[in-house]
């Protein structure tokens, strides 16, 4: 039998055994779980560390003398005031007219 005359199948079974691919399911199994479980630990780490932030929190709030609302207003009102001086300002600045330098 020459190359020629040769099939295709006729050349791979020449080749000799082949290397499979091969898993071990169990290792791969133990993996997935314990990637679960590192997932849900992670998960429920994350909730007790919130509830503790969420808990201080609170805790801080009721122990300040003006609630944060209050201050929220008070610095609101600041902001517009100091708007408006601006604004009264730039409109003063430029009605007057420009100055000549010597």
């Amino acid at each position: 039998m020459t190359t020629s005359d040769m099939t295709t199948s006729d050349m791979i079974n020449r080749q000799g055994p082949k290397a499979r691919f091969e898993l071990n399911s169990g290792l791969l199994m133990s993996g997935a779980v314990l990637i679960a479980i590192g997932g849900v630990l992670g998960l429920i780490g994350m909730a007790l560390g919130s509830t503790a932030l969420v808990t201080a929190s609170r805790r801080w709030v009721r122990q300040l003398d003006v609630p944060p609302s209050e201050i929220a207003k008070q610095k609101w009102a600041k902001a517009k005031v100091a708007t408006n001086a601006g604004v009264s300002a730039w409109r003063d600045a430029s009605h007057e007219p420009a100055h000549s330098r010597p």
